[in-house]
């Protein structure tokens, strides 16, 4: 463990024993308890058939051991019904429920001599009376502190993974590519539990290169464990991507196009081969897409003068991706797993910005100007990662290692011209090219022990080693001499070093109080210089504690569905980062530019949240942020002219926020499913602006839907949308917009072919107005995207599967046996 840590961390006498305390309590945890014999597990299979033998399609199972409550599995069986799950001897309870069915309920008994169970599910009634309860394979399902996004009729209709996320019900994407959860804080994305730590635009590329297809689920923390990195204030999306789980040989052909005022197209092949003891597959996509942005600005710089700009970008780019992974069983006690992906995305972005600047009392004109910059240049990223697991017993005592590393290559050419039509000057110009590596690599380890009296321990520790190289070289032009550029030629380079380790406690007392109590040490070592064109070095170096308490209770049971209460606390850092603490200036344009600020501090939030779910589905939330030392986005005027602007971030004070969410399902009839979703954000900032006082207030509503209606056996509509209300981006306040998506697929050839017709933002309401006025900053503008789309995806799907055992026994529904 001492070759991840750097030599001056090891030289700390005190960081060691903080860190190396988890390890000796881990130690001694293990010595204690009693040693049980792992048991080779056994390949079950479930089959659920309707009263006429037919599959019940995607129905939900949960299997719990009956010896421990806690150790549960849940899956989603596929098309014909079936689903596999690897269970040591024992005895279980076993719960399905699919929509227009009722659920099925059924205590089985595991061993050598029986391993396929075929359920039959009895259809709903017509008529319940005044109370009508659907089962149905669920939108979202909780599973402990995850919400899980089944994301099959999001992938119908959409040409990449960025798409998908846009459309899951509950998650917000602002048009800068931040995603969204309850607070107004952006969330930390994932991909496969891998943080990337890229820029919220890095990782909106690789989003839109991922082909749909190969998203299995997304899963939502909103209030993360102290087994999750203490920087997810704002909760973890996972982009969970799929592996080879049907035993045989399957995979499918995808291509599909959407249209707005510009073109996406994409076409993609995945290949998964499993023999029960070893699984692999190959994931290949192409895309090119093309779309624009629009952002008109006005700006008060002086009591008579406006700068008024219109800026038109167009992002045509040309996306490659390619994704491998192999699974291996090592025995009866380990799993191994190693998966990678290749990421290259060509990029050619060309921006028009007029800007003129007028008299407000006399419209008189006194600056009228054209500036075009076009960007053209590449991103690859390669990641590869290897997993390893220790089934430790038959309890669901486990340790988990996992080692990740990826390299990021980008290259980009600019080109810049300013034509002055009023007054009349000469054209000025120039160019530039950059380039920066990013090398990141981390390794963690988690130790999870089931002990008597339904106690679970956990333990682990992680570090991660980011280093960051950029290099970038400008020249001007002017009246036909190039010379160097030397406002905005620069070099730096930033290393990060985060080690961390945590202890997390789980207890069941009686039956249905669950309590988590666990606390996380993080040590940041960050350490930044630019070379060029001047030495603005900085060293920062901090340890720090973060705590976490979980409750859980039953509630009351509904109609044969359990309601559940939960309370959560967390306290959470968020840390600037390089781009955040340099303070050379970068151009955006003639009138802004974008500065660091090297005296940023970190800011720390206090969660609190209570929540309540049914049937491990969430449908209310109430929670409050308290962040002190908030650092966000802010617009100064420059000290030499008013004219000039400047973007950067800033501690401003404090926060509160307050957040109420709610979510119901209500489905009036068999083929008809509903969902909707609401959520209240009231933010409360409290310091200084500028040296002056500040005090701003402002609330946001946001409603979301989702709906499914099944035409017949092969076809089904899907609707979904949001709409938010007065919303809020930093400080700047934000007019309502919203976007209602439509789809139709229909299955073809034995259901081996799926055509999906599908329109986004129908009504062309993703567009906003805004404002911010702050300090001495007044501004407002419009912003719009190419988001109004058709379009058409077509996917078929191939394979050849193993025969199941003709070993069956069937087991009815509880109505139907008792």
């Amino acid at each position: 463990m001492q070759s991840f840590l750097p030599a001056t961390l090891l030289k700390n006498q005190s960081f060691n024993k903080l860190f190396i305390f988890p390890f000796l309590l881990i130690q001694v945890h293990v010595m204690a308890q009693p040693v049980i014999p792992v048991q080779e597990d056994i390949r079950v299979t479930f089959k659920i058939m309707n009263p006429k033998r037919e599959p019940v399609s995607f129905a939900s199972f949960t299997v719990i051991n009956r010896s421990d409550s806690l150790s549960t599995l849940k899956k989603v069986a596929d098309s014909n019904g079936i689903v596999i799950f690897k269970l040591a001897k024992g005895q279980y309870l076993i719960k399905v429920t699919s929509v227009n069915y009722q659920p099925v309920e059924k205590r089985i008994t595991v061993s050598g001599n029986q391993s396929f169970f075929n359920f039959i599910a009895e259809p709903l009634p017509k008529t319940l009376g005044a109370v009508v309860v659907t089962s149905q394979k669920p939108l979202m399902r909780q599973e402990d502190d995850k919400t899980i996004i089944e994301t099959e009729n999001l992938v119908a209709s959409s040409t990449n993974g960025y798409e998908v996320i846009e459309k899951t019900p509950g998650l917000f994407v602002d048009q800068d590519g931040n995603i969204y959860i309850s607070s107004l804080t952006p969330a930390t994305v994932q991909i496969n539990g891998r943080e990337m730590k890229m820029s919220a635009s890095d990782v909106a590329t690789i989003l839109k290169s991922l082909p749909p297809d190969a998203i299995a689920k997304i899963e939502i923390v909103r209030t993360p464990s102290a087994k999750y990195d203490a920087s997810s204030t704002g909760g973890i999306v996972n982009v969970v991507l799929k592996k080879g789980v049907k035993i045989g040989m399957t995979g499918s052909v995808n291509t599909g196009m959407q249209q707005g005022n510009y073109g996406n197209r994409f076409v993609g092949f995945n290949l998964n081969n499993n023999d029960g003891k070893k699984s692999s597959y190959i994931n290949l996509n192409y895309s090119k897409r093309n779309g624009y942005e629009k952002i008109v600005t006005d700006r008060i710089f002086a009591s008579d003068s406006m700068l008024s700009q219109y800026a038109f970008t167009k992002y045509p780019a040309n996306s490659y991706f390619a994704g491998y992974g192999l699974s291996y069983s090592l025995g009866k006690k380990w799993d191994v797993d190693f998966s990678g992906n290749i990421n290259l995305n060509n990029f050619n972005n060309n921006t028009d910005n007029r800007s003129v600047i007028k008299k407000i009392s006399t419209s008189q004109t006194l600056t009228d100007n054209l500036n075009n910059v076009n960007n053209k240049g590449s991103s690859l990223v390669i990641g590869n990662g290897i997993e390893s697991k220790l089934k430790i017993d038959t309890l669901g005592s486990e340790w988990a290692n996992n080692i990740f590393f990826y390299y990021s290559h980008n290259t980009s050419d600019q080109f810049f011209t300013t034509t002055y039509y009023s007054p009349p000057f000469p054209a000025i110009g120039g160019d530039g090219s950059g380039e920066n590596k990013r090398n990141f690599f981390s390794a963690k380890s988690d130790l999870k022990l089931k002990m008597k009296k339904k106690f679970t321990f956990e333990a682990g520790v992680k570090t991660t080693v980011h280093a960051y190289k950029n290099i970038t070289n400008y020249f001007k032009e002017t009246g036909g001499v190039r010379t160097k550029d030397k406002s905005r030629t620069n070099t730096f380079n930033y290393n990060e070093n985060i080690n961390s380790a945590y202890l997390q406690g789980s207890q069941t007392i009686g039956k249905d109080i669950v309590i988590k109590i666990g606390t996380r040490l993080e040590n940041t070592n960050m350490k930044g210089r630019q070379i060029i064109p001047s030495d603005t070095t900085f060293d920062i170096h901090r340890t720090d504690l973060f705590p976490y308490l979980y409750l859980s209770k039953k509630v009351m049971t509904i109609a044969g569905y359990e309601l559940r209460a939960y309370l959560v606390y967390r306290r959470t850092i968020s840390r600037p980062v390089y781009d955040q603490l340099n303070p050379f200036p970068r151009y955006v344009d003639q009138y802004v530019s974008e500065v660091g600020n090297p005296s940023l501090r970190p800011q720390f939030t206090s969660n609190y949240e209570a929540n309540v779910s049914v049937d491990e589905r969430p449908i209310l939330a109430i929670g409050v942020n308290k962040t002190k030392d908030i650092f966000t986005n802010v617009i100064y005027q420059a000290d030499s002219s008013r004219i000039q602007a400047y973007r950067t971030y800033d501690n401003l004070g404090s926060n509160k926020e307050w957040y109420l969410r709610g979510l119901g399902a209500i489905p009036p009839g068999g083929k008809y499913f509903f969902v909707l979703g609401a959520q209240y954000n009231h933010n409360f900032y409290q310091g200084l602006y500028e040296n002056k006082p500040l005090s701003f207030k402002k609330g946001t509503w946001t409603f979301f839907t989702y709906h499914t209606l099944k035409l017949d056996k092969r076809s089904q509509i899907t609707v979904n949308g949001f709409v938010r209300f007065k919303g809020q981006q930093q400080f700047y306040e934000l007019s309502s917009f919203g976007a209602l998506n439509a789809s139709i697929n229909r299955r073809f050839l034995k259901e081996k072919l799926i055509v999906t017709l599908s329109m986004s933002d129908i009504f062309a309401t993703n567009k906003n107005d805004f404002t911010i006025k702050q300090g001495s900053v007044n501004a407002s503008g419009f912003r719009q995207s190419d988001t109004r789309r058709f379009g058409i995806n077509i996917r078929y799907n191939f394979g050849i599967h193993k025969k199941e055992e003709n070993n069956i026994l069937d087991v009815e529904s509880p109505e139907k046996t008792n």
